[in-house]
């Protein structure tokens, strides 16, 4: 008996980091404060506040066989640009330091291989996510609903699809970036 790979899926941001596992979880963790938003916090408090959302992400992480990261967007708007960067890049840091085998998987091919197109809106992204992996717990959350494409995405690669995919929607898999590490059955 063949157990299938532990992957995760990251969405990556200060406020609302999307965490999917394929053990069949789903958590979203990053600085919840409205009254006080993080990119105005003065400087030692921005970085304890940023720290702090950090080590929540990696608690979650654990040891998994593979993380499936999705790039940044660089041509984001919007404040805060350069502690989303930092936090990407500390994520990214601790699961090469701990040996974890990183996908990168960009915006538009995550939204290919939850839609089949690489361009949808965010409840689109949900509704997909409610029909092919139900069991996974998002609530409606965008944030969710991208860390499980992500996860699924990952788990497709390494042989062990969650749920068939169309094969326009398994195109995203082709185009990704994946570890030189595992071998693929992309």
């Amino acid at each position: 008996m063949t157990t299938a790979p532990t992957v995760i899926g990251l969405d990556t941001s200060l406020t609302a980091t999307g965490i999917a596992s394929s053990n069949g979880w789903c958590h979203v963790v990053g600085w919840t404060d409205k009254k006080r938003p993080l990119t105005k916090l003065p400087h030692t408090e921005r970085l304890a506040a940023m720290e702090q959302v950090r080590r929540d992400i990696v608690l979650h992480i654990g040891q998994p066989d593979l993380a499936v990261l999705e790039t940044p967007a660089l041509s984001r708007a919007g404040g805060g640009g350069h502690e989303r960067g930092w936090l990407w890049w500390e994520i990214y840091s601790h699961l090469i330091t701990h040996n974890i085998p990183i996908g990168l998987v960009s915006t538009n091919q995550r939204m290919l291989y939850a839609t089949g197109k690489g361009a949808a809106t965010k409840n689109l992204i949900v509704d997909a996510v409610a029909r092919r992996w139900p069991d996974w717990p998002t609530n409606g959350d965008d944030n969710a609903a991208d860390a499980v494409v992500l996860m699924a995405a990952g788990r497709d690669w390494l042989g062990h699809p969650i749920t068939p995919m169309p094969q326009a929607h398994r195109a995203a898999i082709t185009k990704a970036t994946w570890p030189e590490t595992l071998a693929t059955a992309a």
